[in-house]
Order: structure tokens, then C-alpha cells, then sequence
């Protein structure tokens, strides 16, 4: 089991940038997959952005080619930079450990969660 702390929000204009980081602590080698999510009020919970311990992303559609995932080589911190972000963005922002092989977007395959960071994107 990993403990998990994000930061990084914040509130910005449409067309701004942010950078999420989320803290791993505990058993970091137990995670083969990291990931970000998000969830706006009254919406379920979407994936954003996943990586796995080979490197490999993947990405919503929504997001591809404005936000980018990484993680530190002793992958104990997890990134999200935002860029050119717009208002349908704004959500409160997770960040999510799965330990089972396989990259994938969907959150009911992960199993240790942070506890969010909101980020707010106006017109």
C-alpha cells in the first residue's frame, strides 16, 4: 500500500498552465501504474492520464497533446503538466496507484488513492 498527497492546484484563466505533483510514500515498488483523475460536481469520476512503470502513457482524448504525465526516476513523485487549459478542466484532480500489470484510464482498477487537489479553470 502507498500513502498519496497531491498539490498544485490552483485557480487560473482559461488558456494557463498548472502542475499537479503527487507524493508517493510507503511500498512505491508495489505499484506498477500511476495515474490522474479527476471529478467535476455531479460527474463521474474520468481517467486523465496514466503511466506505467516502463514509461509508458496514455491519455483521454480531451487531454492529449495539452497535459503531459511523469514521474521521477525513483518514482516516488507523480506529475500532470496542464497546459493550455479551459474551463471544462476545472474538476477536483486525483492522483491513484494500481499494482497489477497493464496501463489502462479507468479508476475502478486502481486501488490507493490521494485525497485531491481542485483546480479551477474561468473564461
Amino acid at each position: 500500500q502507498v500513502h498519496l498527497v497531491e498539490s498544485g492546484g490552483d485557480s487560473v484563466q482559461s488558456g494557463g498552465s498548472l502542475r499537479l505533483s503527487c507524493v508517493v510514500s510507503g511500498d512505491s515498488g508495489s505499484t506498477h501504474c500511476m495515474g490522474w483523475f479527476r471529478q467535476a460536481p455531479g460527474k463521474e469520476r474520468e481517467g486523465v492520464a496514466a503511466i506505467d512503470a516502463f514509461g509508458s502513457t496514455l491519455y483521454a482524448p480531451s487531454v492529449e497533446g495539452r497535459f503531459t504525465i511523469s514521474q521521477d526516476n525513483a518514482r516516488t513523485t507523480l506529475y500532470l503538466q496542464m497546459d493550455s487549459l479551459k474551463p471544462e478542466d476545472t474538476a477536483m484532480y486525483y492522483c491513484a496507484a494500481k499494482r497489477s500489470f497493464g496501463i489502462t484510464r479507468h479508476p475502478q482498477l486502481y486501488h490507493d488513492w490521494g485525497q485531491g487537489t481542485q483546480v479551477t479553470v474561468s473564461s
